[in-house]
């Protein structure tokens, strides 16, 4: 027998045998706190998915309540899983979707995810269709970059809409540096990073701090941010955190009062900034957000970045941290550092038939994005392209309110 489903206002019920599976959608951040702090108590797989993170993107971003989304799925009258989704118009179409964007290096549902695991596929599929069943007000729903593994799970999120591989995300997990440093680094690794330390020494006294919320954090973030202005006009790329407009953001949850546990990792040479690395803790796991390094050629000759990360390295698994979470995308330092790889995929529900065509053109999109970053020709061709595009509609251009100052 299907299930049977009544909408009420804001909520959809559904009698799912041997569960009874209800939906609540709120407008307010505020009226959803509980639920969301209790299912993140331990771990989480990304900042985004941390109340206060998301509480102070809304409020630094002003995202009026009538397009914020907060879906809470309860089984058998306990909370299970909660969607939080911004409606927002892209290129003039409706959509839901999380809050950031490639803000962190994944996403996912908010979830017990234990209970989860037990309800088996028939249950999650009731479970995802009856929350997502109760959107109003947008096409389409667009869940970008949600891990196929979390919680120790693997599929949790097959059943929610249709999925596309696109990325990895890299982790770098051990229980001490000890293990790190033995399993990560060669003999031939340990002189190279002994070379570039010792080529940065030479230029004058080094030193490296780690500053939480409360502490100097404003001006070492203004500086990391001038830093990666000045790499990315370097390589001709679009400073989305200045034109977006959102240092102010990366700023405000460095404030003490902000729920975010922030630490910055910062090296310093004769006194000035030459690295930083931009850090959310929650309990066990860190995630690194931004990364930057100066700009001057003489410095850049000792490898500051690396040096930096090195020290990092060198200190969070002692101090209790177990995932250290390096982002999607693969670099040098993640190829260096990272010991887990988990793909990433995004997941897409149409709500009408445009959103059905939409979908369809995205997820197409997508795999020509991924062709393309693959393969170097296409890759540089593609980034000329852009540039001439940004030179014409002045794009690159950073308004006026968008200063790493903000």
């Amino acid at each position: 027998m299907p299930p049977s489903a009544t909408l009420a206002g804001d909520g959809v019920s559904a009698a799912i045998m041997p569960m009874v599976i209800s939906v609540a959608v709120s407008h307010e951040i505020a009226e959803v706190e509980d639920v969301w702090r209790a299912l993140t108590r331990t771990a989480i797989e990304s900042p985004g998915q941390s109340f206060d993170f998301i509480r102070t993107w809304v409020t630094q971003r002003g995202i009026a309540p009538a397009d914020q989304r907060y879906v809470v799925g309860q089984v058998d009258g306990v909370a299970v899983a909660l969607l939080p989704l911004h409606r927002k118009r892209v290129y003039g179409q409706p959509i839901l979707t999380w809050f950031p964007g490639a803000n962190a290096g994944c996403y996912a549902p908010v979830a017990d995810y234990e209970r989860l695991a037990r309800m088996g596929p028939a249950g999650r599929k009731a479970l995802w269709a009856a929350m997502t069943g109760a959107l109003r007000g947008a096409d389409m729903i667009y869940l970008r970059s949600i891990p196929m593994v979390v919680g120790g799970h693997e599929g949790l999120f097959d059943e929610l809409g249709s999925a596309l591989a696109v990325e990895t995300l890299y982790r770098s997990e051990y229980g001490s540096w000890e293990a790190c440093d033995r399993l990560q680094r060669s003999k031939s690794r340990r002189k190279h990073d002994r070379q570039q330390g010792d080529r940065l020494n030479a230029m004058g006294a080094v030193s490296f701090e780690e500053i939480r919320n409360g502490g100097a954090t404003e001006r070492a973030i203004a500086t990391m941010f001038q830093q990666r202005s000045a790499r990315f006009q370097a390589q001709g790329i679009r400073d989305t955190f200045v034109y977006d407009r959102l240092t102010g953001f990366y700023q405000a949850i460095a404030a003490p009062d902000s729920g975010v546990d922030v630490r910055l990792h910062v090296l310093r040479l004769n006194g000035d900034t030459v690295a930083v690395r931009y850090n959310v803790v929650h309990n066990d796991r860190m995630f690194c957000l931004i990364s930057s390094m100066s700009d001057d050629p003489a410095i850049q000759n000792g490898s500051p970045g690396k040096q930096c990360l090195l020290r990092v390295m060198q200190s969070v698994f002692d101090q209790g941290i177990a995932v250290f979470d390096m982002g999607a995308g693969f670099t040098d330092e993640k190829r260096h550092w990272c010991n887990v790889q988990l793909p990433l995929r995004q997941h897409y529900i149409g709500l009408n038939w445009r959103g059905g065509l939409i979908v369809i053109a995205h997820q197409s999109f997508q795999k020509a994005r991924a062709r393309i970053k693959a393969n170097q020709q296409l890759k540089a061709g593609f980034r000329m392209a852009q540039q001439v595009i940004d030179r014409f509609s002045g794009a690159k251009k950073v308004p006026a309110q968008g200063a790493p100052s903000e």
